[in-house]
């Protein structure tokens, strides 16, 4: 009952002003991202690459109307990526990306300067030997960011795609993106959308989770498991056991702060476990967004008030 008001918090302004002058609130922010700095989000990778742990990093922003931010954005991944090579860190490291935060809802050629900043951020990937992964966001930029996910590939042929299984249209997309050496993201969907475009009910939305677990699994591309349910864990486990897949040709991801035990656990078992971590100052929208998914965050978000206030 709370997740959409809390999405709706995480787009409102005035709500966000108050959220981030609460004393307790940095510190409690801190169990989902990783910090402020490049500095804080390579420490973070240094402590999950010591447990087995591979990442993919978000530098926080989206909704970007400005050209200088969105200009600002692709520095900072350029930056991020430099810091992870000089450390050792680089090779087999992710980046996931929003399109809408280099430039996509620009009013004057969104998608065209969106394409070129998301090309320089997978040029300075490849020149590590990492990967770029292209973040979902809400339904109306779909079409838009499976669009430049084309023309990117033409050139970096590993950019991954993020779908989610909340949508109707996603089951389609992962037949069309289930092809030799795609990599796909499935996750089951953050966003507050209209019943016309989007699963309501969370049986639904996991019956088709599965759906499009078995599309991919049963594919030729690289299928990422996003997910901390247990169950659909369980399921992704066995459908990859019976396609016949390795552990080096899937793999699974949750958000950083969320399950750590699980996350070994997984890795412990030699399979491939990717951790999102998400760092910088915009953190008010994907705090809000976590909060929403899981009740489980939110009480922790109470309690931390309640004891740090």
């Amino acid at each position: 009952m709370l997740r959409a008001p809390l999405l709706a918090a995480a787009r409102s302004r005035r709500m966000r002003k108050l959220v981030e002058v609460v004393p307790a609130t940095r510190s409690v922010v801190s169990r989902f991202v990783a910090g402020a700095r490049t500095s804080d989000a390579a420490r973070v990778v240094r402590e999950l690459a010591d447990d087995g742990l591979r990442v993919t990093l978000d530098h926080l922003g989206e909704d970007t109307t400005d050209a200088g931010q969105a200009a600002t954005t692709v520095r900072a991944y350029e930056e991020l990526l430099s810091a992870l090579a000089a450390d050792g860190l680089a090779f087999g490291a992710d980046v996931s990306v929003k399109l809408s935060a280099v430039g996509q809802f620009l009013p004057s050629d969104g998608e065209k300067v969106a394409l070129e900043n998301a090309r320089k951020i997978c040029a300075a990937a490849e020149a590590v030997g990492a990967t770029v992964t292209l973040d979902m966001e809400d339904h109306t930029t779909t079409d838009s960011t499976l669009g430049i996910l084309r023309e990117l590939r033409t050139e970096y042929p590993w950019v991954g795609a993020v779908l989610q299984a909340y949508l109707r249209r996603t089951e389609q997309d992962c037949r069309d993106l289930a092809g030799e050496g795609s990599r796909v993201r499935l996750c089951k969907g953050a966003y507050a959308e209209p019943e016309e475009v989007a699963f309501q009910d969370k049986s639904e939305v996991d019956k088709s989770y599965v759906r499009c677990l078995k599309i991919l699994m049963r594919g030729k591309g690289y299928p990422m498991v996003a997910s901390h349910d247990p169950r659909m864990i369980a399921i992704a486990e066995k459908l990859a056991m019976d396609a016949g897949r390795q552990a080096d040709d899937h793999e699974f991801q949750m958000l950083y702060g969320i399950r750590p035990d699980e996350q070994r656990r997984i890795a412990g078992d030699g399979k491939t476990m990717r951790v999102y971590v998400p760092y910088g100052d915009e953190w008010y929208g994907y705090f809000m967004r976590r909060l929403a998914e899981r009740p489980a965050n939110l009480a922790f978000f109470l309690r931390g008030l309640a004891t740090r206030g």
